[in-house]
């Protein structure tokens, strides 16, 4: 799971406007990043252009997808990620940025000329998204739930086990009378009735 871009554009007006832009490109070569930089804000670019307001969409090109959302206000943000990136991780990021964006800068700022605005919230949520486990609280919750209940499979098994080792300990035991197996049988045949039930 791969971040390689973030975007926020002007949509309001063809064409589209990149306002402000993070990249992370080092898992290219040197001499692709640029080639690939450009790819990514045209990809950016062309994608919030056709994408109607108050509409999310994901346009998958090769190995890449490119989340959408674009907001009634007039701007886009664009999440450029490899196929294997959260869906809902991207737009709950989208919508966070965008938030932050238009309280940041009203729209006088940014609606009329050819502006690029500094926002260093898209390079750390850039760096911070790599990993969406960590960055996104669903996502870790979900993780430690996963984690939970495979130790709670484990303890189970481990208690069938020892079920099945004292049933035949048991079963083998010459110290205990008939009596006595006869009643451990019964109560073990009444508990599991009651479990089930």
């Amino acid at each position: 799971m791969k971040l390689f871009y973030i975007g926020i554009f002007r949509n309001s007006s063809k064409p589209s406007r990149e306002l402000c832009a993070a990249k992370e490109l080092s898992s290219f070569s040197f001499f692709e990043r640029k080639s690939i930089g450009e790819f990514l804000t045209f990809f950016g670019t062309t994608v919030s252009e056709r994408t109607l307001p108050s509409q999310r969409q994901s346009v998958e090109e090769n190995n890449y997808i490119a989340h959408t959302y674009s907001r009634s206000e007039g701007v886009a943000g664009v999440i450029v990620a490899d196929k294997e990136y959260p869906i809902r991780v991207a737009y709950s990021l989208l919508n966070k940025l965008l938030d932050q964006f238009l309280t940041q800068f009203p729209r006088g700022q940014w609606a009329d000329g050819e502006v690029t605005l500094s926002f260093p919230e898209l390079d750390s949520s850039l760096l911070k998204y790599q990993n969406p486990q960590q960055a996104d609280s669903i996502m870790r919750v979900q993780q430690e739930l996963d984690e939970t209940k495979i130790v709670l499979h484990k303890a189970i098994e481990s208690v069938l086990q020892r079920g099945e080792e004292l049933d035949s300990l048991v079963a083998k035991s010459s110290a205990l009378s008939t009596t006595s197996k006869m009643f451990y049988k019964e109560a073990k045949k009444t508990n599991s009735c009651c479990i089930i039930a």
